[in-house]
């Protein structure tokens, strides 16, 4: 009876020795599929960064601009502050400039009421724009060698807004 029963914690004892073994071996082919994921991550970035950019400035506005230049290119705003200028240039189409402490241009947001006068998705991001649950469109690209990125979002009410924005990376 002793044989049997010792026969009997061996196999238990190996089945829990197979049972972590597996685990561990679950866990390892876990870890190098994450790996082969970060492997490829470098890759997409990489070009993204070769990519150049479709949209880069507004009306001749660009990231970096003076405050004083972008008022001489669009004229005096509608509000005017140290931080951000807001222009009407139509019934459709607003911008909003906005400026560091160096009053330095960061961030350019263009908003066209129901679309009138916006450019192409195509001419400011690219293909293939992302369809959120509530019906909006939206794809943003990240232009890290130049230290910025620029997004086109379309608002589904009837209205369509279409807002495109350009920020500089901090």
């Amino acid at each position: 009876m002793r044989n049997s029963a010792n026969q009997s914690r061996i196999s238990i004892a190996e089945l829990v020795y197979f049972l972590i073994g597996l685990l561990l071996l679950w866990g390892l082919a876990g870890l190098l599929a994450q790996g082969q994921s970060k492997r490829q991550q470098p890759a997409v970035q990489a070009q993204a960064q070769i990519q150049q950019p479709l949209y880069r400035e507004y009306r001749g506005i660009r990231l970096g601009m003076a405050a004083a230049e972008v008022r001489a290119k669009l004229g005096e705003p509608a509000l005017k502050s140290d931080e951000q200028d807001f222009y009407l240039i139509s019934s459709n189409e607003t911008a909003q400039i906005a400026y560091n402490t160096s009053q330095k241009v960061v961030t350019i947001s263009t908003d066209y009421a129901g679309g009138v006068g916006a450019p192409d998705h195509k001419s400011v991001v690219g293909e293939d724009l992302m369809e959120r649950p509530d019906g909006s469109l939206f794809r943003m690209v990240t232009y890290k060698s130049e230290r910025f990125w620029v997004s086109y979002n379309k608002n589904p009410a009837t209205t369509g807004t279409v807002t495109i924005t350009i920020t500089a990376l901090k």
